[in-house]
């Protein structure tokens, strides 16, 4: 959310149920009992778990109510509490728009505020689900102990030896973050404070708490003032914080509950033995891709991915990207993942001009996204000798991306943990990609591969010689 929409979040309307132009719950939200507590309540969870939850409730399941927890920032709280915690969910395909207004949400709660608050609410045997989409970052355990206990991860460890004093039995934790094993991540974290805190707790939780993983997709771009606009303009609705986003949306899920399964295969949730194969096609496929078309799209002087998949010569690389560089190197029998189809799917969403993402945005967090998304496929296909060119290319586009002055001499804001390192290195080679090849932290042991050097070397030149598109071509014709 931009500051200017952050400021204008709370208002003094109610939110407004009489609306024919936009779908409203059609259940008693009275008779909501809360079963789910969800951390981290921003656009994706608004426009896909509390969606799916919301479709329950019309179902008449309304035993799986949410409980949304903040991390953060005390605006979202603001915006909900004078809504009734209701919000808009706004559809945009390349026709027409759809809006809901989404109610599954009963409470909402901000942790830096009320550990306790939380604490107590999770402790409630009646809570059997806890979800997460607290981003990469938030899987990191704190050192201090009163940081730990106040964090995600503590106040679940709390709850959770609250319910084994009380001979109640657990939650189970589902991450819904886009990490390559986010259901590790999450039983690693709270395994680490369980035990520091107790041994026999510890091993409590090893035997009791389940930890599945997941895999969410659907693209929702942040939330800016235009949109609030656009939203109350066309819907007649005014809520001071909609949420825009595409009309596909997809969660597969490993089935391994502990306590109480939701029933979320009646709305389209695909419930597996394994969630890897799917966590890997999407990351890859889509997280991957979606890399790429930040990087070169930026470079190619577009700001947004329709503006940039509108451009032919964008468009023909990231097609070639995929289908012929990264979804040869993926299992081709995973159920409702079929890789042509997948990948067709994929094109389509990205040239949709209803919902056009910031470049900006897909090229954040750089030394995070590219080691896990992209340079996995390139360190694979150069292992197995198979075609890298446009995956090189891509490497090479976030190379120049992060000298932090574009093609023209403009100035980029790099948004990374590790911008200054980057940069600094980025500066210091030049068209020499050595200085950032040596942080093996990100790249591994790809300095090692003198050919794709080489070649990094070749298309980093290209790319200040003749830009995006007179390199794309040098390299369609290689």
């Amino acid at each position: 959310m931009n500051d200017n929409l952050a400021a204008a979040a709370v208002s003094d309307h109610p939110f407004d149920l009489r609306n024919d132009r936009v779908a409203m719950p059609a259940y008693d939200r009275s008779r909501l009992c809360p079963a789910v507590v969800h951390f981290g309540v921003g656009g994706f969870h608004r426009a896909h778990q509390a969606v799916y939850f919301d479709e329950l409730a019309e179902l008449g399941f309304t035993h799986w109510g949410v409980i949304g927890v903040g991390m953060r920032r005390p605006e979202m709280g603001e915006v909900l509490g004078a809504q009734d915690n209701l919000f808009t969910v706004v559809q945009r395909g390349a026709g027409d728009s759809e809006a809901r207004v989404v109610g599954s949400m009963v409470e909402y709660l901000l942790l830096p505020d009320d550990p306790d608050a939380v604490r107590r609410r999770l402790a409630d045997p009646e809570i059997r689900l806890v979800t997460l989409t607290i981003t990469a970052d938030g899987y990191t355990v704190p050192d201090d102990p009163g940081q730990a206990r106040d964090s995600v991860f503590g106040v679940l460890v709390d709850a959770l030896e609250s319910r084994r004093r009380a001979h109640d039995a657990p939650f189970t934790v589902l991450s819904c973050d886009n990490l390559p094993d986010s259901a590790a991540a999450a039983k690693e974290a709270v395994m680490a404070l369980a035990r520091r805190r107790d041994p026999g707790l510890a091993d409590w939780i090893a035997e009791r708490v389940t930890f599945p993983g997941s895999m969410v997709d659907r693209i929702t771009p942040a939330t800016t003032m235009d949109d609030r606009d656009e939203v109350e303009r066309e819907f007649h609705v005014e809520d001071r914080w909609p949420v825009i986003t595409e009309p596909f949306s997809q969660w597969v899920v490993e089935d391994a509950f502990g306590n109480d399964r939701p029933p979320l295969d009646r709305v389209g949730v695909r419930f597996v033995p394994d969630v890897a194969p799917y966590k890997l096609i999407k990351s890859r496929l889509l997280n991957g891709t979606h890399c790429a078309l930040g990087y070169v799209g930026y470079l190619a002087g577009h700001r947004s991915t329709d503006e940039a998949m509108a451009d032919p010569v964008v468009a023909d690389f990231v097609a070639r990207l995929m289908r012929e560089e990264i979804a040869p190197l993926l299992p081709a029998d995973v159920p409702g993942m079929e890789l042509d189809a997948y990948c067709a799917t994929l094109l389509e969403r990205f040239r949709n001009p209803a919902i056009g993402d910031q470049l900006s945005r897909l090229c954040r967090r750089g030394s995070t996204k590219m080691p896990d998304y992209l340079l996995p496929s390139l360190h694979e296909a150069r292992r197995q000798g198979r075609p890298s060119t446009r995956l090189i290319f891509a490497v090479a586009a976030w190379l120049r991306y992060l000298r932090g002055v574009d093609l023209d001499g403009e100035p980029i804001e790099v948004q990374d943990a590790r911008a200054d390192e980057l940069r600094a290195a980025a500066e210091r080679g030049g068209d020499d990609p050595a200085p950032l090849l040596d942080i093996t932290e990100v790249f591994g042991d790809l300095a090692e591969d003198a050919d794709c050097v080489a070649e990094l070397h070749r298309y980093l030149t290209a790319l200040d010689r003749d830009g995006v598109r007179g390199a794309a071509e040098a390299l369609a014709s290689h």
